[in-house]
């Protein structure tokens, strides 16, 4: 299983596989017919709530993560279809964050790879 993560304003490119869009909010300055996604999974996303609390704080990670999952947990339909993409070929998480460390999209691979090992 191959699960990947890229800023949505990097390049698509075709080791990306299956691109899906992360974020509860569209993209600033990103047109849909120029994003080459293939799917749009807002309901995926940090809550609204969730969003505000961490800004974004690489010292609230650990604790967003936490809480993340937890949403996560609640949302195992879609968890269950994003393996199941990952097991058909490469999956890429899209995110808009300039963070590339600490964003919801990296703490999603993570979840799914944890998951895919039981």
């Amino acid at each position: 299983m191959r699960v990947g993560v890229k800023r949505i304003y990097a390049a698509p490119a075709a080791e990306d596989g299956y691109r899906v869009l992360v974020d509860r909010i569209w993209p600033r300055g990103v047109r849909k017919e120029a994003a080459a996604i293939d799917a749009w999974l807002k309901e995926l996303a940090p809550s609204t709530e969730l969003r505000r609390w961490f800004a974004h704080e690489a010292s609230r990670w650990p604790e967003f993560c936490r809480r993340y999952r937890a949403e996560l947990d609640a949302r195992q339909d879609l968890v269950r279809g994003l393996l199941a993409k990952a097991n058909e070929g490469a999956l890429t998480l899209l995110f808009a964050a300039r963070d590339e460390e600490h964003n919801n999209a990296v703490a999603l691979r993570q979840y799914l790879l944890e998951r895919e090992r039981g």
